[in-house]
């Protein structure tokens, strides 16, 4: 290593500094997802309910989505109150 790299850094490639960048930018978007609820889940559950109304007669309140988190994991919650067989 010469005085002159000690001194001023040694230059980066491109590509590193563009995949730092990427990790940081990516970083940030998933610590501020936390707070807010995913924009998927309404229509998700919305398309439940139109799949699930093809094959038995329900209420669509009787379908809940639900995104938990849990350390690291974010866990799909859904719960669908099926009508008796009567």
């Amino acid at each position: 290593m010469s005085f002159l790299t000690f001194l001023l850094g040694e230059k980066k490639k491109t590509a590193s500094v563009a995949k730092e960048r990427l990790q940081i930018i990516l970083a940030h978007e998933r610590s501020g997802r936390n707070a807010a609820e995913p924009d998927y889940l309404p229509d998700l559950q919305r398309e439940l309910i139109a799949v699930i109304s093809k094959y038995v007669k329900i209420n669509p309140d009787d379908i809940k989505v639900n995104l938990e988190r849990q350390g690291n994991l974010e866990v799909l919650e859904v719960k669908i109150e099926l009508p008796d067989a009567r």
